[in-house]
């Protein structure tokens, strides 16, 4: 096993984001409209990144991958939403995955080889959460995996399977067992070529019409060793939930940081034309820096108390309340104020940003970013942080434990 020094690893990582910032300019952003329109997988952009090596960004050095940082992953995230958010949200979805596996992989001889695989291969892996009849709760499977001998069999149907048709692989909670409680969750590894889709819905959305995520059941088989030794409590607390709302968060702030760009760019342009044009435009335009600027180290912060339970000794004990909360009102946060920035860019550019098609035209953005209140809603995570408020006790200092 090779061992790198701080160094390595920053110059891997600036040629890891040099290598993104070039896919999103050359590759992402051409194919951005067509995407939306057709509401279409972005395939062209998945085949660069699947060229550059940039599935695999989260396996560790000693299975063969870069073992970047969330970090870095989150700002491989942030480039591709200010290109495309539909390819960036699927990007991020993906890394998620990644994410759970190699946190949650244990002594699993099987589970390593397979992140060398996605190394080598650049599998992409969707999830399949989501299920009809426990209203968006996460926390519950209706669905159970059935154990003969060391084979397992599933069928599940979920309410929506982002690109779900595109994916090489599946993480699919469930409950253990036929007769365990609908609490009692695992997550299974589905692989391609021995699951089948069926009953897949229509996506034709208000926005991100390229994450194709349709309602679709899923039916599959496999070895034992493709259940995840962890329950699904513990993964979803330490890594898939913590990881989605960094990533997702990240992907917003793409967003918001385009259409404040393309505001910028407006003023700019019409002031050189007319010092006095719109003369309200340049305070709005900076109010809306300060506030980009504002979710931008929210989500810093939020890496930054991702990264202190990553090095703790014990990670899932990390994940204590004031953790949890911080990372529900993150999601919440930024979906909120993401969609506010871009409402607001709306009122600097004014009828230009209306028209399709134009340089300074946001309606792609604005159309986008309303889904991030919607995933996992709000009002869903506020339910959740209103129920530990009642047992927080809250931290009582700037530092320290809590």
């Amino acid at each position: 096993m090779s061992v790198r020094s701080d160094d390595d690893w920053t110059r891997e990582s600036e040629r890891l984001l040099e290598l993104v910032d070039r896919i999103a300019d050359e590759v992402v952003a051409v194919h951005a409209e067509r995407v939306d329109r057709d509401a279409c997988f972005p395939e062209e952009s998945f085949q660069a990144l699947r060229g550059a090596g940039l599935l695999g960004v989260m396996v560790p050095s000693e299975l063969g991958g870069p073992g970047c940082e969330l970090r870095v992953v989150a700002e491989m995230c942030s480039t591709l939403a200010r290109r495309c958010a539909s390819t960036a949200m699927n990007f991020a979805m993906h890394q998620s995955q990644v994410a759970s596996i190699v946190d949650h992989r244990g002594c699993v001889p099987e589970l390593d080889d397979y992140l060398r695989d996605l190394v080598h291969e650049q599998r992409l892996i969707a999830s399949v959460t989501s299920e009809v009849g426990v209203g968006g709760d996460l926390r519950r499977s209706l669905a159970p995996v059935e154990l003969d001998g060391d084979r397992i069999t599933f069928e599940k149907a979920g309410t929506t399977g982002s690109y779900c048709q595109h994916a090489d692989d599946f993480l699919v909670s469930l409950r253990r067992a036929p007769d365990a409680a609908e609490s009692d969750q695992v997550l299974v590894l589905a692989r391609r070529g021995e699951f089948d889709l069926k009953g897949v819905g229509d996506w034709d959305t208000l926005g991100m019409r390229g994450t194709c995520s349709p309602p679709v059941t899923i039916s599959g088989a496999g070895a034992s060793w493709q259940v995840l030794p962890a329950p699904f409590r513990v993964i979803a607390t330490r890594t898939m939930v913590p990881t989605s709302h960094l990533l997702w968060a990240a992907v917003w702030y793409g967003i918001a940081s385009d259409a404040f760009d393309r505001a910028r760019r407006f003023v700019q342009v019409s002031m050189r034309k007319d010092a006095d044009a719109g003369c309200s435009a340049p305070t709005r335009l900076a109010h809306l820096a300060d506030r980009l600027g504002g979710m931008r180290a929210r989500i810093e912060m939020s890496l930054g108390t991702y990264e202190r339970i990553e090095a703790s000794e014990n990670a899932e004990s990390a994940v204590g309340m004031a953790e949890a909360l911080e990372l529900n009102e993150l999601k919440i946060s930024a979906s909120t104020e993401a969609l506010e920035i871009v409402n607001e860019a709306f009122l600097v550019v004014g009828i230009a940003s209306y028209r399709n098609g134009g340089e300074f035209s946001l309606g792609r953005h604005l159309r986008d970013i309303q889904s991030a209140p919607l995933m996992i809603s709000n009002d869903r995570i506020r339910l959740s942080s209103a129920e530990l408020l009642q047992v927080y006790k809250g931290r009582g200092r700037f530092a320290g434990p809590s």
